[in-house]
């Protein structure tokens, strides 16, 4: 049913709620995760001054992100593929599910609410919206005390 589920990642705390899902799913269908950090270029057109020394900066915490995600795929056994890609997520998302016969997209929502999700807008949202594949979201889960 799933031979490739793709796992993006910003290496927020938030987008780790999705990686338990992905897992389970991979090791269910035997399936390879792709792992997939999203360098947002949008926000580097209004720097002026060292975009190239920001980018590269950002395309290592990239690197530093999909590394801890392969890691903990390789140590449970499932096949992983990363990259570290730049460009707008939503459209790098959908695109690289398209590129590489993605069956399925697992990523978390970061819960944001009233103006913060309008201004900001939601990534999973539009990807949801965009992609020819299914997409599974996963809450970050909060904590009552």
């Amino acid at each position: 049913m799933y031979d490739r589920i793709l796992l993006p990642t910003d290496g927020s705390e938030a987008a780790e709620a999705a990686v338990p899902d992905a897992f389970e799913l991979a090791e269910t269908y035997d399936a390879e995760i792709h792992v997939l950090y999203v360098v947002d270029t949008r926000t580097l057109a209004t720097v002026d001054l060292g975009a190239e020394t920001v980018l590269s900066t950002l395309e290592e915490e990239g690197d530093a992100a999909v590394g801890r995600i392969r890691a903990r795929a390789v140590d449970a056994g499932i096949d992983v593929v990363t990259a570290v890609e730049a460009g707008s997520p939503a459209d790098i998302i959908v695109d690289y599910s398209a590129d590489h016969d993605v069956d399925l997209v697992v990523m978390a929502t970061h819960g944001r609410r009233g103006l913060d999700r309008y201004l900001l807008g939601s990534v999973a949202e539009r990807v949801v919206r965009s992609a020819d594949v299914p997409v599974l979201t996963v809450r970050r889960a909060t904590h009552v005390e």
